[in-house]
């Protein structure tokens, strides 16, 4: 096939890249995390990421050298939790998240990681079809998860 779900990454989001986060992209993360999320993580929590914990490795996304995302996870052993993945609300629907998951899902693997597994809210009907368009599938249901809402999270996971 050659509609644009096949095409290579690099073809579909012309000067992307997906670096390590460093301290200096913390205040836009946490910029993000406002954007993006009902309870959001506080910028001390972001770089309490970034400083402490060795099992963490968090990425920004940037288009045209421009941060419109980022996503981070926690490798256990050769499992990757994805902790966060956001893209800028207004940066939507340009295909930036599939282009961000694919190149995560490379530096997923090359630092050790099998598999990925994340949990997502069960009434968040755009991130679920992101998720499930980048091969991650429902593996089970949280109840209650989200203490904000009460709100359930499905566990998705994705062999690399």
């Amino acid at each position: 096939m050659t509609d644009s779900n096949h095409q290579t990454q690099a073809e579909r989001v012309a000067g992307s890249v997906l670096r390590p986060m460093v301290l200096a992209d913390v205040d836009r993360v946490a910029e993000l995390e406002v954007l993006c999320f009902k309870t959001p993580w506080p910028r001390s929590a972001i770089e309490e990421e970034l400083v402490s914990n060795p099992r963490a490795h968090y990425f920004v996304y940037e288009v045209g050298g421009q941060i419109v995302g980022y996503c981070g996870f926690w490798l256990i052993l050769d499992e990757g939790h994805i902790t966060n993945l956001a893209i800028d609300p207004v940066e939507r629907s340009k295909g930036y998240a599939q282009d961000m998951i694919a190149q995560f899902v490379k530096k997923a693997e090359a630092l050790g990681a099998a598999s990925l597994t994340l949990e997502v809210r069960s009434g968040n009907a755009s991130a679920i079809h992101v998720y499930e368009k980048a091969g991650f599938v429902s593996m089970g249901v949280r109840k209650g998860y989200y203490l904000d809402s009460g709100e359930d999270a499905l566990i998705m996971w994705k062999t690399i």
